[in-house]
């Protein structure tokens, strides 16, 4: 901890909302840092749900790349110049994010080196995917531990643990999205998110109805989404008892608040998981195309990933996934067996 001065700080984090939800470690751990500093967060519009609100945060800055990006940000950074911050933290490694790094005023400037203007930094360090702490090699850090080498190198005195479980994200749920999800749990649950952006990164529909079919007798099972994954979500619980499809029916925070008591939750490797983790919510992720070691895995306390190992010479095929198999034959997600998912429950 170091009182010994108040700062103002800016982290920058404009990516997925995934990487935003992972990001609230890192403004708590700065907060923790420096008690009396006021952070300020800038963020893409949609993803400020998941931050707004956190007592760690002084303000909340929406940068709205719809419907004139190019001049939104312009006017963003504008706004952010009239600060003086003391520290700039860039979590993010594309150009736009390091134009508002390099717009600021303050003298340090902390990122990854992988950012087209990491030139103006006044410190970088490397992102690697995977990455191994030089003191053991057989640990894989976390995204979160990464970004907290953001905050290492500004200051010294902050050590970084190899246990990435204690790093968990935290959410501004608030008493209303507790209320909201309260009438779902008057009984066993569970929870799947069998959505996700990329194709690979999902398992496929017919192995969640499977799955759907041998948890259904062991208690209610809610299906959790955006409105546009409703349609995917009935098709996988057609025909099964004791399911409820509430995709477009709960925000991201009732969401969480719903996952937390569950007797598992399911998820693919995409923004659910990381949801799982602020509540500490039994999780099972299912890892397709991608791989554990690209450092986004669960965080909660009971946690398990289930994937096909190192079976296939083809996987991964990339850092985030693909509208289709570029093999065609999508054995990442075909040869996880239902069986092995299911165990998990016990």
């Amino acid at each position: 901890m170091n009182d010994a001065s108040s700062k103002t700080i800016l982290i920058i984090q404009t990516a997925f909302i995934g990487d935003t939800i992972l990001a609230s470690q890192f403004a708590r751990a700065v907060k923790t840092q420096y008690p009396n500093a006021k952070i300020h967060f800038v963020l893409r519009k949609g993803n400020e749900s998941v931050i707004q609100g956190l007592s760690s945060l002084e303000k909340t800055w929406i940068w709205d790349k719809q419907g004139g990006k190019l001049k939104n940000l312009i006017n963003l950074i504008l706004e952010l110049r009239s600060i003086k911050f003391d520290v700039v933290f860039n979590l993010h490694r594309h150009f736009n994010s390091g134009l508002i790094a390099a717009c600021m005023k303050s003298k340090s400037k902390i990122g990854f080196r992988q950012n087209p203007l990491s030139f103006i930094y006044s410190s970088k360090i490397t992102h690697q995917i995977p990455h191994h702490p030089a003191e053991n090699e057989k640990v894989v850090w976390h995204e979160v531990q990464r970004n907290l080498q953001l905050l290492q190198t500004y200051d010294s005195t902050f050590q970084i643990e190899n246990n990435a479980k204690i790093y968990k994200p935290e959410l501004p749920i608030l008493q209303k999205n507790w209320d909201k999800v309260a009438g779902y749990k008057n009984q066993n649950y569970f929870v799947i998110a069998p959505a996700s952006v990329w194709f690979t990164k999902a398992w496929s529909a017919e192995k969640f109805r499977q799955l759907s079919m041998s948890l259904a007798p062991l208690g209610k099972i809610y299906f959790i989404g955006a409105n546009t994954d409703k349609a995917l979500c009935d098709e996988i619980r057609a025909g099964i008892e004791n399911t409820e499809n509430l995709c477009g029916t709960l925000n991201l925070l009732d969401s969480a608040a719903l996952m937390r008591d569950a007797q598992r939750v399911f998820v693919n490797d995409s923004a659910p998981l990381h949801l799982a983790s602020a509540v500490n919510a039994k999780t099972t992720a299912i890892f397709c195309s991608t791989v554990p070691a690209f450092g986004y895995t669960p965080l909660a306390d009971d946690s398990v990933v289930i994937d096909v190992g190192d079976s296939l010479a083809c996987r991964p095929c990339g850092l985030h996934g693909y509208q289709k198999c570029p093999l065609t034959h999508f054995k990442c997600s075909v040869d996880i067996d239902v069986k092995n998912v299911f165990e998990t429950v016990k």
